[in-house]
């Protein structure tokens, strides 16, 4: 215990100094927000990396694919990998031209410039809130890690995890969340690494091959639909749904404004070839999923306070299992790291947001002040943003939600879902009629949260699982988008 906490103490400590040079370079809020365009492509693919290689990817998508074998890691792994690759090279070139042409700051400023339309950049600043079930889903799995690792209680684990990286993100901003994040993203390739190479030593340990050994546990493990799955159990959850969910999960507010750290095409590609590299990487870590199987002994899983199977312990158990202490505690340090990678980003892009398209939409614009107050005030009020998410995420973790993962989908699936017509439309057309685009979020929104929440009452007699956010917001997309691209096709004139 005493070697985990000296390591998470270097951690934190080179971490801060990383954050504090971040600060150095940020003048104004437009900094904070984007940075000065001199970050090295390789940088921003790196932090790129690490930040969608959240939690979910290297502690929640494990235990999932623990429960429903093969279906949960196709959907996962493959589908979302492919699907959020093409969809970034589809947007990002476009979207970093027209945002450096409107000089666009965040997403919502990017659609309300593209459209033309400040009521468009308002709706999409309000949605953006819904991203903050992602900050809970983040804190929440820092704080299962940091229990084990260093032996403190949730609640002073949260206070640490968020005091800390809201800490360097108010003083730092975008700078801070690059510079963190290239030594944490670095940290995630080792740990990714050495953790794969252990799953080769299992497989090299028996004669007996992998499949059979999985099929011997439970031959639902392998199915190439797993029917008794409660998430993963039909065609379309597992082959159609991760696609169009990996596709529209690069919608993200902290995501896709990357493409605007950069100041040529040429960068947007470096970054993009070192970013497709490592995403790849980290998504085959949901693989331990299958080989926890193989190795755990029984009872690995179950929640040592109340006595109940915990799945989102996967990752963790297997590190303690596999390696020696000061390994283990490396890892654990590493895991947190890659979950705080994260969560500095969404920080970023939520406080940037609601002060640039939210309060001074709604309030600077009434008081005539000039630019530079503008900035002024968006600065002050994105730090006040900070404060309160991280209030907000500390008090909902005191008591989390059950599956933490599918808590942070609900939300961010919605968001998303939202932003992509106006995205995809505005990065594919000359002139995308604003009337169109806006009932095509409208109407995805409605669907995937519906769907959700009252599919099974709606339709009692589908197959289909809409407690998995991934379908629901799969069929969102396909409602809001298809007939609209055959519209398009009719009466739109695509950009050159």
């Amino acid at each position: 215990m005493t070697f985990a906490w000296v390591l998470f103490g270097i951690y934190l400590l080179l971490t801060a100094w990383i954050g504090w040079q971040g600060q150095k370079k940020t003048r104004d809020f437009s900094s904070f927000a984007l940075g000065n365009k001199d970050i090295h492509p390789v940088f921003v693919g790196i932090t790129l990396a690490a930040s969608v290689a959240s939690a979910a990817t290297f502690i929640i998508n494990p235990g999932f694919i623990y429960v429903d074998g093969f279906s949960a890691w196709f959907h996962m792994v493959v589908g979302i990998g492919l699907g959020f690759i093409a969809m970034l090279y589809f947007l990002s070139f476009q979207f970093r031209r027209i945002g450096d042409e409107n000089k666009a700051l965040t997403i919502p400023d990017w659609i309300g410039k593209r459209y033309q339309s400040r009521g468009f950049a308002l709706f999409f600043a309000v949605l953006n809130l819904l991203s903050f079930a992602f900050v809970v889903l983040l804190v929440g799995g820092i704080s299962i890690v940091m229990q084990s690792l260093l032996g403190i209680s949730n609640s002073n684990a949260l206070l640490i995890t968020l005091i800390f990286v809201t800490g360097y993100v108010f003083i730092g901003g975008t700078y801070a969340h690059i510079f963190t994040n290239v030594l944490q993203g670095t940290l995630m390739i080792g740990v990714t690494v050495l953790v794969l190479v252990s799953c080769v030593t299992i497989l090299n340990d028996s004669p007996d091959s992998f499949i059979d050994r999985i099929n011997a546990i439970n031959p639902d493990l392998i199915s190439l639909v797993n029917t008794n799955g409660r998430l993963f159990n039909d065609v379309f959850s597992i082959y159609i749904a991760g696609f169009i969910i990996g596709a529209v999960l690069v919608c993200q507010p902290h995501i896709l404004t990357k493409a605007l750290y950069v100041k040529n095409d040429k960068q947007v590609k470096q970054y993009l070839s070192v970013f497709t590299i490592l995403w790849i990487l980290f998504l085959l870590l949901g693989s331990v999923g299958f080989f926890a199987h193989l190795v755990l002994p029984d009872g690995a899983l179950v929640d040592a306070t109340t006595g109940a199977f915990r799945q989102d312990l996967v990752m963790t158990a297997y590190l303690e299992h596999m390696f020696p202490g000061w390994v283990h505690t490396l890892a654990s340090v590493i895991l947190i790291a890659a979950a705080m990678s994260t969560l500095d980003g969404l920080l970023i892009s939520i406080s940037t947001i609601t002060a640039n398209d939210l309060v001074l939409n709604l309030y600077a614009t009434k008081q005539n002040l000039d630019q530079q107050a503008k900035m002024k005030l968006a600065l002050r009020t994105s730090h006040v943003v900070l404060i309160l998410i991280a209030v907000a995420a500390y008090l909902i973790n005191l008591n989390p939600p059950q599956l933490l993962g599918i808590f942070g989908q609900i939300g961010v699936y919605g968001l998303t879902v939202a932003a992509a017509p106006a995205l995809i439309f505005g990065v594919m057309y000359k002139n995308p009629p604003l009337n169109y685009t806006w009932w095509a979020s409208i109407i995805a929104l409605i669907t995937h949260f519906g769907l959700y929440f009252y599919g099974a009452q709606l339709i009692p007699a589908t197959i289909i699982s809409f407690v998995n956010p991934g379908v629901t917001a799969a069929i969102a997309i396909i409602i809001s988008i298809v007939p609209l691209l055959l519209i398009a096709k009719l009466k739109w004139k695509k950009i050159n």
